[in-house]
């Protein structure tokens, strides 16, 4: 019986130290996308690149400034749906190209914003998250079906966003930035609950690298997205 026991609590310690080595990967990689895409946004903005770029003489958009907005989204699909096709090393490659283009699509936010504002909506945004994500990892709610509703609305955000690039209408911006606050705080619940699932299974060996890989590119998007909405709400221009 008392070996019984040990055996229970080696495999509980083991199960523990397994998922922390997990949660450990997956926001490294989460906080390194997060600082290419912060060192490159800047210097895009510092240099004066992204505007040289990024837009007409007229002032709009040129055809470089829409690759750089659409060319992070055909990035992340392409990961997403050949993770389980391609090396860890093209898979972590790919990664930092999506962060380096989303750095670069970022870079307008120094134009627009001071960079006190922007300093402070990342700890406001930090915080935010951080909350969340404890929340998603230690409730007992059953949050999937509140995750694929939260899912849904989000990609109607995302082709209301791009219809407005036509429309230019205000009240639909803020309709969509209204909505970001609620989706992005309860997806990154449901992915930390998600994610819990994952780091407790017995996945192991590349494909439970990737599935780290893929958590890390998953907080990192909701951060960016939660991140943007709040700037929007409190930044000074």
């Amino acid at each position: 019986m008392k070996y019984d026991n040990y055996e229970v609590i080696d495999s509980e310690s083991t199960a523990i130290d397994s998922a922390r080595s997990f949660f450990a990967n997956v926001y490294k990689y989460m906080f390194v996308a997060l600082a290419v895409s912060g060192v490159t946004a800047y210097l895009g903005a510092a240099s004066g690149w992204y505007l040289k770029v990024a837009f007409n003489l007229d002032g709009g958009l040129s055809a470089m400034g829409y690759v750089l907005m659409f060319a992070p989204v055909a990035v992340v699909l392409f990961l997403q749906f050949r993770i389980n096709k391609i090396s860890m090393g093209s898979a972590i490659f790919i990664y930092l190209l999506y962060s380096v283009l989303i750095g670069l699509s970022l870079s307008f936010i120094f134009y627009i914003y001071n960079l006190g504002s922007i300093g402070l909506t990342f700890l406001v945004t930090a915080g935010t998250f951080g909350a969340m994500a404890l929340i998603g990892y230690t409730t007992k709610a059953d949050l999937s079906k509140m995750g694929s509703l939260l899912w849904m609305v989000f990609i109607g955000m995302f082709i209301a966003s791009i219809a407005n690039l036509i429309i230019g209408s205000d009240t639909l911006s803020w309709i969509v930035s209204f909505l970001g606050l609620f989706v992005f705080t309860g997806l990154t619940a449901w992915e930390m609950q998600r994610l819990k699932v994952i780091a407790l299974s017995p996945v192991a060996g590349e494909e439970r690298k990737k599935h780290e890989l893929i958590g890390g590119l998953t907080l990192y998007i909701l951060f960016i997205n939660l991140f943007l909405t709040i700037l929007r709400f409190i930044g000074d221009r």
